[in-house]
């Protein structure tokens, strides 16, 4: 199970909402405050313009955190003491799904980049928002797998 508290939730919804019909992407930090939200940009655009054959989707349909600004915030968050709880994304006009995409961006090298860390797809249908998933890694399976996501207003 994941657990998010309900302010987390309504930050990442609008984030999605905001840059409807792109991806949003960034992570979730917590500690004893509870959840903390990051808005990352999606530099998939700057990758699609300047090199379409490699980067064939655009931020419509993919997302590419910005690599500078995770590393200040994972910085960040071990300086404060807090985890890097989970990474979050939107799918615009599509379900909450883990995708092959997000799988492989997840698993670059067949294991997960950060395997203790949990994975959020939020769906953004017409601009407003849907089914909100979390996956997780399951050794076990070798891959990633839904868990229930429980909000909790005091977390």
């Amino acid at each position: 199970m994941f657990v998010l508290n309900e302010a987390a939730l309504a930050a990442i919804a609008e984030h999605a909402k905001a840059t409807y019909p792109e991806e949003c992407c960034g992570v979730i930090l917590s500690g004893d405050g509870g959840d903390e939200v990051h808005r990352l940009a999606n530099v998939q655009d700057r990758l699609h313009a300047t090199d379409p054959r490699t980067f064939l989707r655009d931020a419509r349909t993919a997302y590419t955190m910005d690599p500078k600004e995770l590393e200040a915030v994972l910085e960040e968050a071990e300086r404060r003491g807090l985890s890097f709880k989970a990474l979050y994304h939107s799918h615009p006009d599509h379900d909450a799904y883990f995708s092959a995409e997000d799988r492989a961006c997840a698993t670059p090298f067949g294991e997960p980049t950060y395997p203790d860390t949990t994975q959020v797809v939020i769906s953004v249908m017409s601009g407003s928002v849907g089914r909100v998933a979390a996956y997780a890694w399951s050794p076990q399976a070798g891959d990633f797998v839904e868990v229930a996501l429980k909000t909790d207003p005091a977390r």
